[in-house]
């Protein structure tokens, strides 16, 4: 079990972390979510041992994590972490660069451990290529292999896609967080990106202003945000008045509704007027407002400009968003 005990950092006496704790069970798949700049990235780092602490405590198992001042090369051997700067052997080939971190003595073994590696970030074909003489996607994909090479207990993972396209980015997900969880390895992902958040992680951490504002599992969190800004980094989503919606409601509490969660009317509801709308492909995002406040809200249709519609929710959303 991974532990982070209290933890507290700063930059230069810039606070970044503070009286941050949470444990990891083996296996488990933990996202750390945050707007750009929350310590989402050094977090990891502190988990690793990249960066000295002075408050609080990091361990694997009994094992204490004990930072650079204590290592002559900082980073522990049971785990691995990918940065966003790869880290690769520029002139060496896609193939080096993975069995070179094998701890495998057989060179059949060590092929096949190779090509299975190359097969899943899809760079069978690259394999004899020099590493300088690829896209910033492919060495991203080249480094994930090489940190699965060294077969961790424990993987920490920085916007591991950030540079790879669309067009591959689903099918890796897929392929890399299956493989983990069939090895048991207990993995970490730094993301800003909810798809890589939203089909596979257990359990989902929230940092803003220095501290954790929310632990939950994924979808525990995605269907009851206890806030705008927790709702935002899964999709488009608002706060707004319950008796706007319901207008018998004698309450000025607040709810948060995701822009698919309601439902368009040409007849009764929350009247709305268009201002913008947003072709996005199975949908449109169009953007209103209703008594002086921006709504976001899916449509099917495309709906022109100052036209007038109506919203509803259901009532189910209403009992269980109410914040």
């Amino acid at each position: 079990m991974l532990q982070i005990a209290n933890v507290s950092f700063a930059y230069d006496e810039a606070p970044v972390l503070a009286d941050i704790s949470f444990e990891v069970g083996k296996g488990e798949h933990l996202s750390i979510i945050g707007e750009s700049g929350c310590g989402k990235s050094t977090l990891l780092k502190i988990v690793y041992g990249l960066l000295h602490i002075n408050v609080g405590e990091v361990f694997w198992n009994e094992t204490r994590v004990m930072g650079p001042l204590y290592s002559l090369v900082p980073g522990e051997p049971y785990m691995k972490y990918l940065s966003q700067d790869f880290d690769l052997m520029p002139f060496t080939t896609v193939r080096e660069n993975v069995s070179q971190y094998l701890s495998v003595f057989d060179l059949e073994e060590m092929e096949r451990r190779t090509q299975e590696l190359l097969k899943m970030i899809e760079m069978e074909a690259f394999a004899n290529t020099k590493v300088k003489n690829l896209s910033g996607g492919q060495q991203q994909r080249v480094a994930l292999a090489r940190v699965l090479a060294q077969e961790p207990e424990i993987l920490l993972l920085d916007e591991p896609f950030s540079h790879i396209d669309n067009f591959r980015k689903n099918g890796l997900r897929r392929k890399l967080f299956a493989y983990l969880k069939k090895q048991g390895i207990t993995c970490l992902t730094a993301t800003h990106d909810y798809n890589d958040v939203l089909p596979f992680a257990d359990r989902v951490i929230v940092l803003k202003d220095q501290h954790i504002i929310a632990d939950e599992p994924t979808t525990a969190l995605y269907q009851n945000p206890k806030s705008l800004y927790i709702a935002s980094l899964f999709g488009e989503a608002n706060e707004i008045p319950v008796n706007i919606v319901k207008s018998y409601a004698d309450t000025k509490r607040r709810i948060i509704v995701y822009a698919h969660e309601f439902k368009v009317s040409q007849t009764s509801g929350l009247s709305v007027t268009v201002k913008k709308c947003y072709p996005m492909g199975s949908h449109f995002l169009v953007e209103g407002c209703s008594e002086d406040q921006t709504i976001y809200f899916n449509s099917s249709l495309h709906l022109d400009s100052e036209a007038e519609v109506f919203l509803n929710i259901s009532l189910e959303t209403i009992n269980k968003r109410l914040v």
